[in-house]
């Protein structure tokens, strides 16, 4: 059950990050603020999110860790989460964006599983 709590945890504070990284390039797009707004509040704006991804990666990292008890390697857990925040990151530049997937994103897609086969395939 760790694991999957982890992988959970880990999909909630990716969307959360991602937000706060991106979401405020598509506020300004739909005109919730312009592009003088100042930065320090485009910045306030993305710590407020940010807090939220920690508050849940943080819990993922010690639920998922081996040493704690979880099921997942430190290399295991930094894999998982680089997977996890490139399909959010995918899913996010589409819907908000209408961003087109191309072919070379399916074979970084392809490399990635290829990264999760090599970290969980050997010990």
């Amino acid at each position: 059950m760790s694991a999957l709590y982890t992988i959970l945890l880990l999909l909630a504070s990716n969307i959360f990050m991602t937000l706060a990284w991106y979401g405020h390039l598509k506020l300004q797009n739909v005109g919730f603020f312009s592009n003088t707004t100042p930065l320090i509040f485009i910045i306030l704006l993305s710590w407020g999110i940010a807090f939220f991804e920690y508050c849940l990666q943080v819990p993922a990292n010690r639920i998922g860790f081996e040493g704690n008890g979880g099921p997942f390697t430190l290399m295991q857990l930094k894999v998982i989460q680089e997977v996890i925040t490139l399909v959010v990151f995918v899913a996010f530049s589409a819907i908000a964006f209408q961003m087109p997937l191309r072919w070379n994103h399916a074979v970084a897609c392809l490399l990635l599983i290829g990264a999760v086969y090599f970290v969980f395939g050997f010990k």
